[in-house]
């Protein structure tokens, strides 16, 4: 089910064997011969709680038994230094498993391996240094491509879109690139709609266009702030008075009622 998924697999022989970890305290609820969902519940109550180092523990015992949840969860704290080392080959690693084994769409673990296939994706985007795992775009672009049609991700989409632009990673297509920056965008996803908003600005749209990238500055996440910004910016500076006053009156009423 999973074909675009065999194209980062090279690395799959070096996924055998367990993650070691070791004994809970015996005045802990769970063990590690309890049952994943049990063993998952515990990790996330231990999170939540700032007992990471129990948390990641129940996190690999659960994981080793097949719990989705558990792998994912792990992943992104390796792949963030959340409570352990960073190590991204290690996420990498985990996130590859997630994919491999799978999740039919609207099942309860479709959410797991889509955002898996997005953290794929980033890591083959530029690829880890000191890793098997080299750069290869065009895997990139087709594994958010599955997470994007398969899932319906919204960041896998806003990615989709913004490659297809370039052409990046493959053919450039700039109705279907629209096309899934829309889909993206209409989720609240701030990025999309900063694309999109150029996209309109650069075709003659400046208005909406400019609006839109307004918007989306106006609720981007810190780590997006910075490129919207400079996009805002230079659009806002291109456009005439006018258009500014109408656009930032607009802004606000994409902000009430979103992207359609």
């Amino acid at each position: 089910m999973f074909r675009t998924a065999v194209l980062v697999t090279a690395a799959a022989a070096l996924l055998g064997g367990s993650i070691s970890a070791r004994a809970f305290d015996q005045r802990d609820p769970v063990q590690k011969d309890s049952s994943p969902w049990a063993l998952f519940k515990f990790g996330f109550s231990s999170y939540k709680k700032g007992r990471k180092k129990k948390a990641i523990e129940a996190y690999r015992y659960a994981a080793e038994k097949g719990h989705a949840g558990a792998q994912w969860k792990l992943g992104r704290m390796y792949a963030e230094g959340d409570g352990v080392r960073r190590d991204d080959y290690q996420a990498y690693k985990i996130f590859e498993k997630i994919v491999r084994e799978g999740a039919d769409p609207g099942s309860r673990d479709e959410t797991f391996v889509s955002d898996a296939l997005v953290g794929l994706a980033s890591y083959l985007k530029i690829g880890i240094p000191g890793s098997p795992v080299r750069r290869n775009v065009k895997a990139s672009r087709d594994l958010y491509f599955q997470a994007a049609s398969m899932y319906g991700n919204a960041g896998a989409q806003f990615e989709v879109g913004r490659m297809m632009l370039v052409g990046e990673g493959g053919r450039s297509n700039v109705r279907q690139a629209v096309r899934w920056l829309r889909l993206s965008a209409s989720k609240g996803h701030s990025g999309a709609q900063a694309e999109l908003g150029r996209v309109l600005f650069e075709s003659g749209h400046v208005v909406r266009g400019l609006a839109m990238m307004t918007a989306a500055l106006e609720r981007a996440s810190p780590a997006d702030r910075s490129w919207i910004r400079d996009m805002q910016e230079e659009a806002f500076a291109l456009a005439g008075e006018a258009d500014r006053r109408t656009a930032v009156a607009l802004s606000e009423d994409i902000l009430v009622k979103g992207t359609k």
